[in-house]
């Protein structure tokens, strides 16, 4: 019965649907005749060909159209003259709804011109989106100015890092003249910093003692818009340093030594300088310095440092074991410069070997450095993955890159995955020319800086009024054996004295050689070292570097 009710409805729609189109031809149909008759009554009024009766009555048709928007558009103006008009230079009014219900016009804020221009021109906003002149504050730099922003709720800082390079575009300048910097707390908000000239096109004066003292960490030099700019600390953390040759890496290490000697505190130093002289100034205030580019010298330092790190490890662990405080250790800092040069081999297999054994000794050591205080700063101008090996750069905290002609050579310096961090600065746009300048990643940062270049006449001043200090610290010491052979050498000055002359002065009487040997090693708690002609002893740099040292 369903089937049947449901086909009758069918036929009676389908019925319907012809009887319209039937209805819709006849209107036609009888539309056409009534034109057609007004255009033959026209064209025999007055006298004209088909022609241009059709021609006149388009037009009369378009005329009368016109009139009657041009009547309609006055009447509405006379009736709204009263009300007051939205201003179409700003955005328009939102309509929201009201306490009781009914809609309300809400004006909106203005739109900032430049810099909605600028992130809408860089891709980094929707046309339709703006950023509002009541977000924006805009602050004068020293080299520039200073724009913080919000971006529109479906934008984070994201979207602008990406579109950097098309946003120095838009104003005109190169990538280097922008720096951006995120908001940790709100992902909308934006500090970009524009400059108006290339970064450091004048230098900026060295800083005073005053203003590296009271910095809040250790600098490395100046920023863009000429502050200190520098890590917080070199607690558990380490450094390398790299860029092409006579790009300013050994200033720039210079400085931060003498940064290091005016505000870092009490440390000990060891300096491996493969430059031969580059780092010499620093010598006096060494527990230990080498001048030297052998891979052997490299090893015995690491291995040294190790050695320490070991016991200071030690300490830590009785402390745990007995429930005690960890124990408080000063802090030191290896530095090495051109360290490519110790990892290299000369393609035998012993060579190859030994290359290896140093590549892990040099791992662990930095590794070590995030727990027992020692602290390491490397520094090549080969930055390429085969100059450090990616087991001990893979260690660093912080990274520096100066000046390289590739981006695979800003990898192996700043990180495999360094240019998806947030607003990365490429190294390769950096200018050769400008010595010192470089990129600082720390702390998941980007920073251009331009290291510190002291003059000598000042860099003198700090190391002797260092060694001054570390002498007087020493003559106030207690009176103990490795003292006493510092005195002895002094006196009769000698940098080596041999361990059969030095333990008769101490008070050791064995005449046996061997046991001779012990007996001074356990008292002086200082290991052997060999002399010139083999004959074994002790150097007067090692007894002061354990004099003044804490382990």
């Amino acid at each position: 019965m369903i089937k049947t009710l449901e086909g009758e409805g069918v036929a009676k729609q389908k019925k319907q649907q012809e009887e319209d189109l039937y209805a819709q031809a006849a209107g036609a149909i009888g539309t056409l005749a009534i034109a057609a008759g007004v255009l033959a009554a026209i064209k025999d009024k007055l006298g004209l060909s088909w022609p241009a009766t059709l021609a006149l009555t388009a037009g009369a048709l378009v005329a009368l159209g016109y009139g009657v928007w041009k009547a309609r558009t006055a009447l509405l103006r006379l009736w709204g003259s009263g009300s007051k008009q939205p201003s179409t230079t700003v955005a328009q009014e939102a309509l929201i709804a009201g306490a009781d219900g009914r809609l309300e016009a809400v004006p909106e804020i203005p739109a900032h011109p430049e810099l909605t221009e600028a992130l809408r021109t860089a891709g980094a906003i929707d046309k339709a989106e703006v950023i509002r002149a009541d977000e924006v504050t805009i602050a004068p730099v020293l080299t520039g100015q200073r724009y913080d922003f919000l971006l529109p709720k479906t934008r984070t800082v994201q979207d602008v890092q990406k579109r950097l390079d098309n946003v120095a575009g838009y104003f005109g300048v190169s990538r280097l003249h922008l720096a951006l910097e995120r908001n940790r707390d709100n992902e909308r908000r934006v500090q970009l910093l524009k400059l108006d000239a290339p970064p450091f096109s004048t230098p900026f004066p060295a800083p005073t003692r005053r203003e590296i003292e009271t910095f809040a960490g250790v600098p490395l030099g100046h920023d863009v818009t000429g502050q200190l700019a520098g890590v917080p600390t070199f607690d558990k953390a380490s450094m390398l340093i790299a860029g092409m040759s006579q790009m300013g890496k050994t200033t720039l290490i210079n400085g931060l030594i003498t940064c290091l000697l005016l505000a870092y505190g009490e440390f000990d130093l060891y300096l491996l300088d493969g430059k031969i002289c580059g780092l010499i100034t620093f010598e006096k205030n060494c527990v230990r310095y080498e001048a030297s580019d052998d891979p052997a010298v490299f090893e015995n330092m690491v291995d040294e440092l190790s050695a320490r790190g070991k016991a200071r490890y030690q300490r830590k662990q009785e402390a745990k074991r007995n429930r005690q405080p960890d124990p408080k250790f000063k802090p030191v800092f290896f530095i090495v410069d051109e360290v490519a040069n110790f990892f290299a081999d000369d393609g035998t297999p012993k060579g190859k070997e030994k290359a290896q054994r140093i590549e892990e000794k040099a791992r662990k050591l930095v590794a070590m450095a995030l727990e027992s205080g020692i602290s390491t700063i490397f520094m090549t101008q080969r930055p390429d993955k085969d100059a450090i090996p990616v087991k001990v750069r893979s260690q660093f905290v912080y990274r520096l890159c100066l000046y390289v002609d590739s981006i695979g050579s800003a990898k192996v310096a700043l990180g495999d995955s360094y240019f998806e961090t947030v607003a990365p600065i490429n190294p390769t746009q950096l200018n050769p020319d400008v010595k010192g300048q470089g990129v600082l990643f720390a702390g998941g940062t980007s920073t251009l800086i331009r290291g510190l270049n002291f003059a000598d006449e000042f860099m003198w001043q700090v190391v002797d009024e260092r060694a001054a200090r570390q002498h007087q610290a020493m003559e106030a010491a207690p009176q103990t054996p490795v003292k006493q052979a510092i005195d002895l050498m002094q006196k009769k000055g000698v940098d080596f004295m041999p361990t059969a002359e030095l333990a008769p002065a101490l008070g050791i009487t064995e005449t046996d050689p061997v046991e001779r040997g012990k007996k001074l090693a356990q008292l002086l708690e200082v290991a052997a070292g060999k002399g010139p002609k083999g004959t074994r002893g002790y150097k007067l740099a090692d007894l002061t570097a354990a004099a003044v040292s804490d382990s």
